[in-house]
Order: C-alpha cells, then structure tokens, then sequence
C-alpha cells in the first residue's frame, strides 16, 4: 500500500488520532462513508435521465451594415480630443 511499512502506517494513525481525537474518529469515518455512497449514488443515478441533445450553432447576424459601422467609427474620431 504506497510502499509504507507496518511502522509508518501505525505513525499515521497515532497522528492522526491526536490530531482529532478518539472520540471524532467515528464520526470523521461515518461522514466520510456516507459521502462515499453518496457520491456512488451520485454516478448512478446519471445512467437514468436521457442526455439532452444541442442545437447547432447558428452564425451570428449582425445588425449593422458595413456603412453604418463605418459611420459610427467616423463619429467617434470625431468626438475624440484631438492630440497635438
């Protein structure tokens, strides 16, 4: 198991009961059961629900013609300080 030895993994564990305390080690390992059935659950529920199809991107309309985008950029040189 990850190449530990006897010897550390009892290292781990001692550290890891002081760091939570006897008494929270049950409840730290049903909480983590219990979010590893739900998450189980989770997946399989995935196979139920039909997969919802896209429509294909439809290419984008402009609303301006080139002359009126030629003008709008006309009226904003124009509007801008002029820089001597």
């Amino acid at each position: 198991m990850f190449g530990l030895k006897i010897g550390e993994i009892i290292f781990i564990v001692l550290i890891i009961v002081l760091l939570f305390g006897a008494t929270r080690l049950p409840q730290l390992a049903r909480s983590i059961g219990a979010s590893k059935r739900a998450f189980k659950e989770g997946l399989g529920d995935d196979d139920d629900e039909p997969v919802p199809t896209k429509a294909p991107p439809q290419q984008l309309r402009t609303a301006h013609s080139d002359a009126d985008l030629e003008a709008e950029l006309a009226r904003r040189k124009a509007s801008r300080p002029a820089s001597n």
